[in-house]
């Protein structure tokens, strides 16, 4: 992505910062509903671009999906409230779900909604963009496998949906027993990076 053009711009009293290449930009809207909500409704109004895409990580609910398998569902459901929106194209069922799912909250939200995978933005993206009359796609790379145990995280997300690294870092180094889950989170986000990225450079060429 080292070719695409990088723009800061303000909405809503807030600060986004936009990749541009050609008809495509992406935004990196953060972590959680909330964040994703606000950026989704920036770059709509910033840009107004005909179709939004909601891209980022998920965990597997299916246990068949591999971390940096591609999910691109024909549905998304607010586990909140039950919506569901329809995707034309897709295949399979995303939900998303108000926090990182446990194992045990993984095997519920499959049993409840028969979902392939969870993420926590896609449904809020997904409002932003029906409310505005824009079509919505969703590309999701599976960054955790359904039996993958995450260290605590949500503690360390902040309300701009940023995720804080360095106090991450002390949190996981005085606690050893910590130490081996890390090491697979890292090199799972990473494979799943590599995976998302691909799939975003072929969106821009």
């Amino acid at each position: 992505m080292k070719s695409w053009r990088v723009t800061d711009k303000e909405h809503d009293g807030r600060h986004f910062r936009f990749f541009e290449n050609g008809e495509v930009v992406l935004v990196c809207g953060g972590i959680g509903a909330a964040a994703a909500r606000r950026a989704s409704e920036a770059v709509i109004a910033i840009f107004d671009p005909k179709i939004v895409c909601s891209a980022g990580f998920a965990g597997a609910l299916d246990p068949k999906l591999r971390v940096g398998d591609l999910v691109r569902p024909n549905s998304v459901i607010n586990a909140g409230d039950g919506s569901r929106t329809v995707i034309e194209g897709g295949v399979g069922v995303l939900v998303s779900f108000g926090s990182v799912a446990s194992p045990g909250q993984k095997s519920k939200l499959r049993d409840s909604f028969g979902a392939d995978a969870v993420d926590m933005e896609a449904a809020a993206v997904a409002r932003s963009a029906e409310a505005r009359h824009k079509q919505i796609t969703v590309v999701k790379a599976i960054s955790d496998e359904m039996d993958f145990e995450f260290p605590a995280m949500d503690r360390f997300i902040d309300a701009d949906g940023r995720f804080s690294k360095g106090r991450f870092a002390w949190y996981a180094a005085i606690r050893p027993w910590l130490w081996p889950r890390v090491m697979r989170l890292a090199r799972n986000s990473n494979r799943a990076s590599r995976a998302l990225c691909a799939y975003l450079g072929t969106i821009g060429a």
